[in-house]
């Protein structure tokens, strides 16, 4: 090899100044390669919990929401030994009915959901069977419930009815004597109306209130206590 060559290789060693700058700028490209690598899982991560968290916030305002918006039980202070509520509504026949109406006299109200529903219809029957026995105990019988008067005449020529039917489309008698308030079915709640039953003294004072009411021998057990008094 001659000088010149040798001069010319010795020029370009793997420690110079370019080779340096050549690798010290790959290990910085694959340092900020790998660096980069690491930081974008951290910060896909905390996105996540961030996108997580928002998520539970929402839910709980929303449960809240509907917390809030869930109707609310229609609850009466009615009890028994307290003075019955006034009332003045249509009836079947489309006279009116007042509560002035039974002065001295024993009163039997009681209220269903809907006319010409089985339950309803049994319980009106029922008391439709012993409306000679409750006249002789001197108790009248009222059925109430927020059908049309056309939906009560119906229901009455259909099963011969024999007690007055009054309809309170209002809700206000259904309310004032707690037969209104939340129920459930199939996982949903909704207000309606609550099938009782009430006894009204010949004082005009509240002697029995029957809640949740069970059908079948109802009407007896409530021509029983109207006797009693």
């Amino acid at each position: 090899m001659s000088k010149k060559s040798r001069k010319k290789s010795s020029k370009a060693p793997s420690g110079s100044p370019t080779a340096k700058k050549k690798t010290l700028k790959t290990r910085a490209s694959t340092q900020a390669k790998s660096a980069k690598t690491q930081r974008a899982p951290a910060s896909k991560s905390a996105r996540t919990l961030a996108k997580a968290g928002s998520h539970r916030a929402a839910s709980k305002q929303l449960n809240s929401s509907e917390s809030a918006s869930a109707p609310v039980t229609a609850k009466s202070g009615l009890a028994e030994g307290q003075k019955a509520p006034a009332f003045r509504l249509p009836r079947d026949g489309g006279d009116v009915v007042t509560l002035a109406d039974y002065t001295g006299q024993k009163l039997v109200l009681f209220f269903y959901p809907r006319a010409d529903t089985p339950g309803c219809t049994r319980e009106a029957i029922d008391f439709t069977r012993l409306a000679g026995a409750f006249a002789a105990a001197g108790t009248a019988v009222l059925g109430i419930s927020a059908d049309s008067l056309k939906a009560q005449e119906k229901f009455r020529d259909k099963h011969s009815l024999k007690v007055p039917l009054i309809s309170d489309e209002q809700h206000k008698m259904l309310e004032a004597y707690g037969a209104w308030g939340e129920k459930s079915m199939y996982g949903k709640s909704f207000l309606g109306i609550l099938r009782t039953t009430v006894l009204v003294g010949a004082d005009g004072k509240v002697a029995r209130v029957w809640r949740n009411v069970r059908v079948d021998g109802h009407a007896d057990a409530v021509l029983e206590a109207a006797r009693g008094l």
